[in-house]
């Protein structure tokens, strides 16, 4: 239904969790962003803080250099965006009450879960690779510090980095 990498590019990082934000959602759900911001003020006893942030003025700006890109010269974001985590994602699904919404979600479900599991190995890796620079001796620490270097994201702007 829709591809995998395509969702996986929509994950940020944002004060520490990883959210998608509801532009993009309202496109994968077919839906204009208003009737999904409207769904969401309509239920929003169902959207706790750890569900769904709204974006700060430096969090838009830092997203307006990169994600926001498609805005006609000279306009602005009226509102804030929200950004909803892997558990306001699957609470939408009971809002937007629509079948494409329900497989919108389990493929998007489908994508945090490959997120994890990769964050989960690329964690486990480093583990190993610090014991094994703790068992060999100084002649190696290049080799490390190259492994190091390459297993690190690049850096990301101002709170907000792509997974």
């Amino acid at each position: 239904m829709i591809a995998m990498d395509r969702l996986e590019q929509r994950i940020l990082c944002l004060r520490g969790e990883r959210v998608m934000l509801d532009g993009d959602l309202s496109k994968l759900y077919g839906v204009p962003p208003k009737v999904l911001k409207q769904a969401v003020k309509r239920n929003m006893g169902r959207f706790p803080s750890d569900f769904m942030l709204e974006l700060n003025r430096e969090e838009m700006e830092a997203l307006s250099r990169s994600h926001f890109v498609t805005l006609k010269q000279g306009r602005n974001i009226k509102y804030a965006p929200f950004a909803f985590t892997e558990q306001g994602v699957a609470m939408l699904s009971s809002v937007l009450r629509s079948e494409r919404a329900i497989r919108v979600n389990i493929e998007i479900m489908r994508a945090f879960v490959k997120l994890r599991r990769v964050l989960s190995e690329h964690a486990s890796l480093a583990r190993k690779i610090e014991a094994m620079e703790k068992k060999y001796d100084r002649r190696f620490k290049v080799v490390f510090d190259a492994i190091r270097r390459l297993m690190d994201p690049p850096s990301g702007r101002i709170g907000v980095q792509r997974e």
